[in-house]
Parts: structure tokens; C-alpha cells; sequence
């Protein structure tokens, strides 16, 4: 994200969606249900880039998730300890990804946070 993009005050970064909610709610929820939620406010936010950016982010971040967890379930043994170890990772970033959207940061992650902003600019 550049500094042009960023919003420039606290009012800005309160505006409201077209969900009627504050744009750093919108932001979080995005995230509560994995891709659910994220689906659902990138069909019904057709203006506000930042709920945009986090419904995106976290529609790709579940599904990553969804098909690392499926083929390390595939793997015996191996793969399900690895999976047991990533659990508790899965879950911190969770929480950092909903706290930093209600906090009205764009948290970008590595790889996953320049695919959406590519699909965000096309």
C-alpha cells in the first residue's frame, strides 16, 4: 500500500461502507467466518477499497489454509503433526489479521496481500 492510498485522517478511516457499518467492523468481520464472510462483504461492498482489500485478503488466506490442511491430512503421520503444529500459528494469524483490520491498518501478508491488491487495481 502507498502513502497516497492510505486514508489521511480518523474521520476517513470511520467512513462508512455501503453495509452501514464503520469501515475498520466491516474489516474485521470479513475475517470471522474465513471465506464466508469474506465473500459476502466483497459482494456487498462495491466502493470501500479497504473492506475490499480484507474480504479479499481474507477469502485467499482460507482457502491457502483449506488446501494446506487438506494435503497434510493426506500425508500419514507426518502430515498430521505438521498439521497439529500449524493450528495454533493458523489461529494467532487469525487473530492478528481481525485485530489489525479493526485497528483500520491494511496488513499486508507476504504474496497473499500483492494478489489482492493486483485484483483490487484490475
Amino acid at each position: 500500500m502507498t502513502e497516497d492510498q492510505l486514508p489521511k485522517d480518523k474521520s476517513e478511516q470511520q467512513s462508512k461502507t455501503s453495509t452501514g457499518l464503520d469501515q475498520n467492523v466491516a474489516g474485521l468481520l470479513s475475517y470471522l467466518v474465513g471465506f464466508v464472510t469474506g465473500i459476502i462483504f466483497l459482494l456487498l461492498e462495491k466502493e470501500n477499497r479497504f473492506v475490499r482489500f480484507h474480504a479479499l485478503q481474507s477469502i485467499f488466506v482460507s482457502v491457502l489454509l483449506i488446501v494446506i490442511n487438506t494435503v497434510l491430512g493426506m500425508i500419514p503421520l507426518l502430515g498430521w503433526l505438521v498439521n497439529i503444529l500449524i493450528a495454533p500459528l493458523t489461529l494467532v494469524l487469525w487473530i492478528v489479521l481481525m485485530v489489525k483490520a479493526y485497528q483500520g491498518q491494511y496488513f499486508k501478508l507476504p504474496w497473499i496481500g500483492d494478489m489482492v491488491e493486483q485484483q483490487l487495481d484490475k
